[in-house]
This record gives structure tokens, C-alpha cells and sequence, in this order.
């Protein structure tokens, strides 16, 4: 092939990107991955994976400077010295808050699949349905059976550990053997269960860090290190799964610090014929032409993608003929929750650092309940004894202290909730062409916010911590409403939403954009609605199943 001329681009490569070069590149095409940011290579560059807390300067906190220089970063824990590099400068990559919207990104090879919580879940048809049934929102293109075999395609290769538990709102997938709950969250979820008579359950988080051997990969270590990068390959990421399986066929040419800047539209053929891309290096421009482009830079990088490639055609950006591009800004709103002493388990310790937690499903406007607010929220967490870094007030200096300290202290439980953010068109994202980044190119301006429904819903999502901690005889539960602030999810969706109208949504139910048939967008950005479960097994499952398609479509010669 040419060098500037490929069967496919693929535009990002966290998690999405990872498994679009997979998918394209198992199917014979030759690919392009494009990459803003710089290369990290699986094991020799994860510098701080084998660190303990006291190698680091400072103990692997935040220091003044760090605070200065990181202003978003700064509002949340991804702020330390560990893995620092793993995450934006915000003051090369600056954004516009019209309302403050915390978005904590990663550009680099891998993106954000190095870092993120792993937390892997299938959406059910009360998902699926929820726009059409309550009104809010446009329909989704698909349903459940539509998806549910490339969600266990993606479980067979990512390799997801969880427990099956027959509960019609959060469907079983292909799982390797659960992690254990301890002691005390085994107790409290036959608590729960006798209780709530099976109505509100509390389960082993379904989490992508393999627990048996799988696809040359070593299982979890359970030393809780995950986002430092996994020298095991033991989680999901772009460099321990989708990349490797990627090179291997021999079609994949990975070009880092590449920022695309626009999607080349042809008038005549109604499609896209490659892309432009803006060396982050040198500064130079250049541009590769490829039959197919999977847009996979994250959600609102991609549709900054999308209204950067605006020609006299579509003078607000590729996919804006429906004007629903940039709209419909998604999250989960979380911070609340509540958290307890546990009595009578002074005898029980835990083994291992668990890189996982417990889950409590989704359970409101569900199954006749009525709540005064649409969707509902579900809850991670779980329990565990107070470390060495606990405060213990009778004591403050000496060799008590000391002493006191190498014992386990008390057990805790904690739950914090998860809740769904409708897709409101006013939560919105707009070039702002006020303000540049480094490379001169204009920023995102971010509008988006809770509303009555998510506030509504945040009452709920504390009051019923409390009930349910209580409930399974956890002393001194205190609720907690802490920061509300959508981007704080990390979980940003929609502002390219699919749908069945092309009047009201960008991407069909292939996930093209209805303007450019050959153009694919399978990251957050093609969200619909956000349920209240994490997205990104959804994700892998949407971007596998549009590569097959987008693959039998180019032989048919329809793309």
C-alpha cells in the first residue's frame, strides 16, 4: 500500500480505538491507528508499577506545584505523583467551562484503558427501552438481543470475572470465576437479600481483571496497583489485550503524536476519504486516505473531531445535518453514598488487596416501584479494615503508637451511588473559538449540568444507603453528599448519539454517521442515554459489532 493510503483509520486507541484496530485488522484490513498523544509501551514504560509508597518523593500524594499546574486534575484523586504522565496537562490542553464539567483525559497510546476502574457490565432492555418508554430522549436503534452476542464476544476476549446471579436488569455474561466477597460483605449481602426479600441485591463487582490465565495473559495478582499499569497484563487495557492480538496479523501501523484535525470529505462520493492530522511534534501537516474511518478519540474529543470537519456542506461539523451534534452530554452523577463501623469481626482479616469491590444493582423504577424522578442509580463499594494510616485519638507519639498502629483497626462498610443523567439536548458541548490549545486548535466549550431529576434522585441515593447499611446492622452510618459535578464520573457519553432518524440523531443503528456513511463512531460519544451502569463493555461489544458490519459492507462494495 501507499504510505498515506490504508483500508481503514482508526482515530484513538483506548478503549474503543484498541478494539477497532483488533476487529479490523483480524478481518484483512490494513489500519492506521492515530494517536495524539505518546507511545507507552506494555511493561517497559508503566516506570511506577513496581514502586511501593515510600519510593516515591512524596509518598505518592499531590504537592503544591502539581496542584498549580493541574487545575482540573487537582478537583478529584487522579492528582498524584504515580502515574502523573498518565494524564493531560490541562494548560496544554485547555477547555471552556460554561459550567464546570471535570474532564480528567489521557493522551497516549492506550488512552484511558490504562487507567480506568474496570468495572465491566452489560446493559439490559430496561436500558435500552428507558427513551422510548418514559419519553425522554430518542429511541435507541437497538435492543438487547441486538448486542448481546457481541457482549459476550467481548467478555470471551477482555476476559470479565463475575458471578452469575440471574437478575433481569444487570443480564449474566461469560465470566471467568468471581473474585470472593470478604467476611463481612458476604454477611451483609445475606442481610440485604433476607431483607429486601431478593429485591435489592449486593454482588462481587464484574470486573475486566482476568482471574485465570487467559490469551497469554497472567491472572490477578490482587495487589490493587491497576491504574500505575499491569506488568501481569492481569486487566483489560489497549496494551495488554487488543493491541498485541492487533499487531499480531502483521496489518497495523501505529503512529503516535498524531492529532487529527479533520475528517477529508468528499462532496461527490458523500463519504469520507481519510483525515488530516497535525504532527504534535513538529507541527506539520499531513494527510492519509483510507476506505473506512472509525472515530474513537473518546467521547467529546470525537465529536470535537466531527465539528472541526466543517466544509460548506455541513457548516457546523460532520453529522450536524440532524443538529443533534454536540448535544445530549451524558455522565453519572456520584459522591453520595454512606459508610459504617462493622461490630464483631475483630477476629477476621483479608488477604490480598482486592482490585475490585461490591455491587448493589440498579432496583428504583424498577419491577412496580415508583420513584419521583425517571431511571435510577446503583451503588459500588465494599469493606475493609482501617490500615496503618488510620488516626487514633488516645494516642499521638511513642512506642503505644507505634504498637497500636501494626494492628488492623476496625472494619468499615461504605457504598457510593451511581446515578443515570437523562439526556438533556441543553447539556451541551460548542467549538469555542475564543480560546486555542498548544496547537492552535480551537477548544471545547462544555454546558452541562444536574437537573431536577438527578437532584431528586441524589436524595434517594443517600437516604437509601443509609436504610440498606442499617438495615444489615452496620453502627453509626453517616450519610454522605459530596461533589455532584458531572465529568467527576469519568464516564462521558453522548453529543453523537445513535438513533433511527437521521432528523434527530447522528449515528445510525450501525453506529455511521448519517452523513457519511463510511464514518463510524463507537465510543462514548454514540451513546443514547447513560443508564446507571459502567459503559465501557458497551463500548467493546458496539465497537466489535460495527467492524464486522462496516468489514461486510466494504465487500459488498456498498462503503
Amino acid at each position: 500500500m501507499a504510505e498515506n493510503k490504508y483500508d481503514a483509520i482508526v482515530v484513538g486507541s483506548g478503549i474503543s480505538g484498541g478494539w477497532a484496530a483488533k476487529e479490523l485488522t483480524e478481518k484483512g484490513l490494513k489500519v492506521l491507528m492515530l494517536e495524539r498523544g505518546r507511545n507507552i509501551e506494555h511493561i517497559k514504560d508503566y516506570t511506577s508499577a513496581a514502586k511501593a509508597p515510600w519510593e516515591f518523593a512524596h509518598a505518592g500524594g499531590r504537592t503544591q506545584k502539581m496542584i498549580d499546574d493541574y487545575p482540573v486534575l487537582k478537583r478529584d484523586y487522579p492528582l498524584n505523583e504515580m502515574n502523573l504522565d498518565f494524564w493531560v496537562k490541562d494548560s496544554e490542553s485547555p477547555y471552556t467551562e460554561v459550567k464546570r464539567f471535570d474532564w480528567f483525559r489521557g493522551y497516549h497510546v492506550g488512552g484511558r484503558s490504562l487507567m480506568w476502574g474496570r468495572q465491566s457490565y452489560r446493559w439490559s432492555d430496561f436500558d435500552f427501552e428507558a427513551n422510548s418508554k418514559d419519553g425522554f430522549g430518542v429511541d435507541w436503534p437497538i435492543r438487547y438481543k441486538d448486542i448481546a452476542p457481541w457482549y459476550e464476544y467481548a467478555e470471551k476476549f477482555a476476559g470479565i470475572s463475575g458471578s452469575i446471579e440471574n437478575l433481569p436488569q444487570l443480564p449474566d455474561g461469560h465470566f471467568m470465576p468471581a473474585m470472593e466477597l470478604n467476611c463481612v460483605e458476604k454477611d451483609v449481602a445475606a442481610r440485604l437479600k433476607k431483607h429486601y426479600n431478593n429485591v435489592r441485591t449486593m454482588i462481587i463487582g464484574r470486573t475486566a481483571n482476568i482471574t485465570v490465565p487467559h490469551e497469554g495473559r497472567t491472572n490477578c495478582q490482587y495487589q490493587n496497583k491497576c491504574w500505575l499499569g499491569c506488568s501481569f497484563g492481569a486487566y483489560f487495557s489497549t496494551q495488554s489485550a487488543t493491541l498485541p492480538a492487533a499487531m499480531k496479523t502483521g496489518n497495523l501501523t501505529v503512529r503516535p503524536f498524531s492529532i487529527v484535525t479533520k475528517l477529508i470529505y468528499d462532496k461527490d462520493s458523500k463519504k469520507a476519504k481519510g483525515v488530516e492530522v497535525l504532527d504534535a511534534e513538529t507541527n506539520q501537516t499531513y494527510e492519509f486516505f483510507s476506505k473506512i474511518v472509525f472515530v474513537n478519540a473518546s467521547a467529546l474529543n470525537s465529536t470535537w473531531l466531527l465539528m472541526n470537519s466543517a466544509t460548506d456542506i455541513w457548516p457546523e461539523g460532520l453529522g450536524s445535518s440532524s443538529n443533534a451534534l454536540g448535544h445530549n452530554l451524558m455522565d453519572h452523577h456520584l459522591g453520595v453514598g454512606a459508610s459504617g463501623d462493622v461490630e464483631g469481626y475483630e477476629d477476621k482479616y483479608i488477604y490480598g488487596r482486592r482490585a475490585n469491590g461490591v455491587y448493589i444493582p440498579r432496583y428504583r423504577n424498577l419491577f412496580g416501584n415508583k420513584s419521583d424522578y425517571l431511571r435510577g442509580f446503583g451503588y459500588q463499594g465494599g469493606a475493609s479494615r482501617d490500615g496503618w494510616k488510620r488516626q487514633i485519638a488516645e494516642l499521638s507519639i511513642g512506642a503505644d503508637f507505634k504498637d497500636a498502629l501494626s494492628e488492623p483497626g476496625s472494619w468499615k462498610m461504605g457504598i457510593g451511588g451511581f446515578g443515570e443523567i437523562l439526556p438533556y439536548s441543553e447539556n451541551k458541548v460548542t467549538l469555542d473559538k475564543t480560546k486555542k490549545d498548544k496547537w492552535g486548535l480551537n477548544v471545547l466549550a462544555i454546558d452541562c449540568e444536574l437537573k431536577e431529576n438527578e437532584l431528586k434522585m441524589r436524595k434517594d441515593m443517600i437516604s437509601d444507603a443509609v436504610e440498606m447499611l442499617e438495615a444489615a446492622g452496620i453502627k453509626n452510618v453517616k450519610g454522605r453528599d459530596g461533589d455532584g459535578t458531572p465529568g467527576r464520573g469519568i464516564h462521558e457519553m453522548g453529543t453523537a448519539r445513535m438513533g433511527k432518524d437521521p432528523k434527530t440523531s447522528v449515528l445510525n443503528g450501525n453506529n455511521q454517521v448519517w452523513d457519511a456513511k463510511n464514518v463510524f463512531v463507537t465510543d462514548g460519544a454514540c451513546m443514547t442515554s447513560a443508564s446507571c451502569v459502567n459503559p465501557s463493555l458497551t463500548y467493546m461489544a458496539l465497537t466489535a459489532r460495527a467492524a464486522s458490519f462496516a468489514v461486510d459492507e466494504l465487500k459488498k462494495g456498498n462503503l
